[in-house]
């Protein structure tokens, strides 16, 4: 059996199965086969491409799968081993070959299971360590009444040396390609110091004779860091698990994306009907859209007529008529009627796919805020190396005896004192507490970055339907004519659209039953594809509908007429109402603005954010809406691809732009924005998509981000102020500075606690994030 499985260190280790290499001991990855090779890239770094997963030659990151709609490829399913192009039989056994049907979530995430079982074992064993090195701080000294003072450096020996060797694994490498690729980063400082902690304390460990005494405790022993080794590697796994679970996530959205698209169409030949893959499908191809069905590909109408929800194209919840002629949009539902559509555009052509492009696209166009760490240890590990480097010929040249002792004990003080643990935990621990923080009031950030530049969003391009509006109809006004009971007309037009699927016949039957309406059955029920519906009631005739509707019945409507385009002009679908052919009144129905979002548009505008409306609703009901909440400008009659347009001109504008949204028509813009912002109670698609959701639906949440966004990076900066601070006061004595005036040395032990206490001020600082309230953000 050919190779199915290779380490990404070491591609000639191949096998058949999944597993760990044996030269470096990381997860073996599926080989990529014909029908699902694919592109790595950094999400970083989108200039770096690979053909293999792996990691980043500049940041250390692991790689990427980048998605790309690729062409149909055909395979037997009795030897999976034959793909083909084009559609045929199999040269082994003589089957017909099969449509490959290719999906992310078939993706191996090797990288995060290999991360998730490190991380676990590392910290199974660095806790007894912990408590080994820390324990005889509590009452009684219970570690020495168990293990003796030369027992216990070669217990943690034992229990670090796997967590450092094997855990530790592809940090070092990481670290190594950093220094190959001229590239320094996180990682550098991480194998370095890591590499350090553990290496002076082996060293100690096995051969304390070349200690000097005043590096020893009064019992004799040199102090080892096993616990310092072993817990930042801890620390760090844990910090790659989060982020690696947080990346696989980006993926999430395409997947929902692709759950749109049905699997099967049922395609029209000479020979009859048939069921076939979706792949299957070309171009000229005569499909049968039965009733609840959704539409395979896009094309258009031939023959029948029907009501399809495009909501998933528009963002609006109302049906669209389609008859003859009218195109159609794969992934949308079709209504109660039967369609027969001609295929125009199928694969990788139709606009769910072209979503599914663009949401990928601008997945992979921003950097996050780790690149300021990153950049920082570019100028600091090197700062650091040099100095230990003129610290140690410094000591070998003019210090005293032994100098070369002294010389290597000072030079290690200062990579110890210097080792990453709280510039690592600066931002990461800040983010954290945030994002907890956020969460608690109902704001979800799903990256660091969301965080970092909501403070700086300037202009925030807002949905319509279900963003700043409930995106469910209801009843806005019901005027009777005179001389009818407002209470029997109700009965009779809510018991007739009780008949009805349309969603503007459910918010008259729902605000007929608020009223206390009893409703009666209906008799010859009929629905007028575009134009309403009519049946009997109680034995009188009743209709409800457009002014095309009234006039095919003849029902003379001047008399209401006038207060009907008052209503749509109000952003409402006004319709007339007929009973035993004379008007009766008229019923409109809009969707209401919710009451949250005024206070949130008045917020934002005097936090100086321009906010601009993006919505597929036509230009009157959007300008309705727009003019009540006194938005800055409107941009109505979109698609999804020209929503991802407008926002990219606006960045284009130099603007920091921000997208809410609720819709699988958003996501393409939400992904592109630098923040995008779904709704919590709009579609998965859009919060996949998006890297902040609002819970509730509430646009208030937006200022609230805001606030708590600057109240992070300042505590960032606090933290990066005091992880460099202990550097800036610790290197010069770790290096032997003061020695000459004071007989100053700093002890490696003193450079690790001192090295805690950073990371304890760090940690101590970002806790204070646990207080922000949402009063911060007024």
């Amino acid at each position: 059996m050919s190779a199915l499985w290779t380490c990404p260190m070491h591609p000639e280790v191949e096998a058949d199965r999944a597993g760990d290499c044996p030269k470096c001991g990381m997860s073996l990855e599926r080989m990529m086969s014909p029908a699902s090779a694919a592109k790595f890239t950094c999400p970083m770094h989108p200039e770096v491409e690979s053909d293999a997963p792996g990691d980043c030659p500049q940041c250390g990151m692991a790689l990427e799968r980048v998605f790309a709609p690729a062409a149909t490829q055909y395979t037997c399913p009795m030897h999976p081993e034959i793909v083909s192009d084009v559609p045929g039989d199999c040269p082994i056994c003589g089957m017909a070959l099969e449509p490959v049907i290719a999906t992310i979530a078939e993706e191996d995430n090797s990288e995060l299971k290999s991360m998730t079982r490190r991380f676990w074992v590392s910290l199974v064993l660095s806790l007894p360590v912990f408590l080994i090195a820390m324990g005889d701080m509590l009452p009684g000294q219970p570690v020495s009444a168990v293990l003796s003072t030369t027992a216990r450096p070669w217990v943690e020996f034992a229990l670090a040396t796997p967590v450092v060797l094997w855990g530790a694994w592809p940090f070092f490498v990481r670290a190594y390609r950093s220094v190959v690729n001229r590239h320094l980063n996180m990682f550098t400082l991480i194998g370095l110091g890591v590499a350090v902690a553990y290496g002076y304390s082996v060293v100690a460990v096995m051969w304390p004779d070349i200690f000097p005494a005043a590096f020893r405790d009064h019992h004799g022993n040199v102090g080892v860091y096993f616990e310092a080794a072993a817990v930042i590697v801890t620390l760090v796994l844990l910090g790659q698990v989060l982020e690696l679970r947080a990346r696989s996530q980006t993926s999430a959205a395409i997947k929902a994306l692709l759950g749109l698209a049905p699997k099967l169409a049922r395609r029209i030949t000479e020979a009859g009907e048939e069921d076939v893959a979706i792949e299957a499908i070309h171009a000229g191809d005569q499909l049968r859209i039965r009733p609840g069905e959704k539409v395979p590909v896009d094309g258009r109408v031939v023959d029948g007529r029907s009501s399809v929800d495009e909501s998933m194209v528009t963002g609006e919840p109302l049906p669209v008529e389609k008859s003859a002629g009218a195109a159609v949009v794969g992934g949308t539902v079709n209504g109660t009627g039967m369609l027969v559509m001609e295929a125009e555009k199928v694969g990788a052509d139709t606009l769910l796919s072209r979503i599914v492009q663009m949401v990928a696209d601008a997945q992979r166009s921003r950097a996050p805020i780790q690149k300021l760490a990153d950049t920082v240890a570019g100028y600091f590990v090197p700062a650091v190396i040099l100095i230990a480097i003129l610290t140690f010929i410094a000591w070998a040249i003019w210090g005293p005896a032994p100098a070369m002792t002294y010389a290597l004990i000072n030079a290690i003080a200062v990579l110890i004192i210097a080792c990453p643990c709280a510039l690592g935990l600066a931002t990461p621990i800040s983010i954290m507490v945030a994002t907890g923080r956020g969460a608690a009031m109902g704001v979800l950030f799903k990256n660091a970055e969301a965080v970092e530049l909501m403070r700086k969003v300037d202009t925030l391009v807002v949905d319509k339907t279900g963003t700043l509006t409930l995106g469910k109809p209801e009843v806005a006004a019901f005027q009777a004519a005179e001389g009818q009971n407002d209470q029997d007309l109700l009965r009779l037009v809510a018991s007739l659209e009780q008949a009805s699927e349309h969603p503007l016949s459910a918010a008259i039957v729902a605000y007929a039953k608020e009223q206390g309406v009893e409703l009666d059955k209906v008799g010859e029920f009929n629905s007028i594809t575009g134009k309403g519906v009519r049946g009997t009631v109680d034995g009188r005739s009743v209709a409800v509908g457009n002014r095309a509707l009234m006039e095919e019945l003849r029902v003379e409507v001047a008399s209401f007429a006038g207060r009907a385009d008052q209503r749509r002009e109000q952003g409402e679908t006004a319709m007339f109402i007929a009973v035993d052919e004379r008007i009766a009144g008229i019923v409109s129905v809009a969707d209401p603005i919710k009451e949250s979002t005024f206070d949130a548009i008045k917020r934002l505008q005097k936090d100086n954010v321009s906010i601009i409306m993006l919505t597929g609703d036509n230009a009157t009901t959007a300008q309705s809406v727009a003019k009540r909440l006194g938005l800055d400008e409107v941009i109505a009659d979109v698609l999804p691809d020209q929503k991802l347009a407008a926002i990219r001109k606006l960045q284009d504008e130099g603007r920091i732009v921000a997208m809410a949204g609720d819709g699988v028509n958003d996501a393409p813009a939400l992904a592109q924005a630098h923040v995008g912002i779904a709704m919590g109670t709009g579609t998965d698609v859009a919060m996949e998509s998006a890297a902040v959701t609002l819970v509730k639906g509430d646009l208030r949440g937006i200022s609230v981000a805001r606030a708590l966004s600057r109240a992070t990076m300042r505590n960032i900066k606090q933290n990066l102020f005091f992880a460099f601070a202990y550097n800036a006061l610790g290197i010069p004595i770790a290096a032997g500075l003061l020695y000459p005036v004071f007989g100053l040395l700093l002890s490696p032990m003193i450079a690790a606690a001192a090295m805690s206490f950073s990371s304890v001020s760090v940690i101590t600082n970002a806790l204070r994030l646990r207080g922000f309230e949402a009063s911060d953000a007024d």
